[in-house]
């Protein structure tokens, strides 16, 4: 794990105390405002990508808060990333139907292609996995989606290829 306040290998470290200062300059702009937590961790996220415990210090000084009360929020929301997110997501639903009809067998096959766990990205930095507990496509089930296309009926052998077929389009792309 990465130490509070030092930058992540290869970083671009003048680039990073750019963006440390700019998260600085909005939490301090929020300071004393009533019910601006979320808000500022949703601007913060925008500007640094993700919310590294370094990076919540920071909002948590600025905004006279605890540290313990910041991490609270940034890790109850899902939509609030502790470690650097994929150049994709990946959402698997295991709302109702889509549990009741083998989501648990996708989650288990996208772990094992992955390498990573539920909640994490990929070392390559290409995939984040995440669950939703419905993607609305309950007549499809088990669905799951990468960034806006969502994959149908989805059976556990099928996965290896729909993941391979991202980074192909993303090779192609890069031509």
């Amino acid at each position: 794990m990465m130490e509070a306040n030092k930058p992540a290998a290869g970083c671009d470290c003048q680039n990073d105390e750019v963006l440390l200062e700019r998260i600085r300059q909005v939490a301090a702009q929020q300071k004393g405002k009533e019910g601006n937590l979320i808000q500022v961790l949703h601007m913060v996220q925008a500007v640094y990508g993700y919310l590294p415990l370094h990076v919540q210090e920071i909002v948590a000084i600025e905004l006279g808060l605890s540290l313990s009360e910041v991490s609270g929020v940034a890790s109850f929301y899902s939509f609030f990333s502790t470690e650097p997110r994929g150049k994709h997501t990946i959402r698997i639903c295991l709302g109702t139907a889509c549990y009741v009809r083998g989501g648990v067998t996708i989650v288990d096959a996208l772990e094992k292609a992955l390498g990573v766990t539920l909640g994490h990205t990929t070392k390559d930095g290409m995939f984040s996995f995440e669950v939703a507990r419905c993607i609305g496509a309950c007549g499809l089930a088990p669905a799951m989606s990468i960034d806006a296309t969502v994959y149908p009926h989805v059976k556990a052998d099928e996965v290896k290829g729909i993941l391979q077929s991202w980074y192909d389009k993303d090779a192609e792309e890069a031509v």
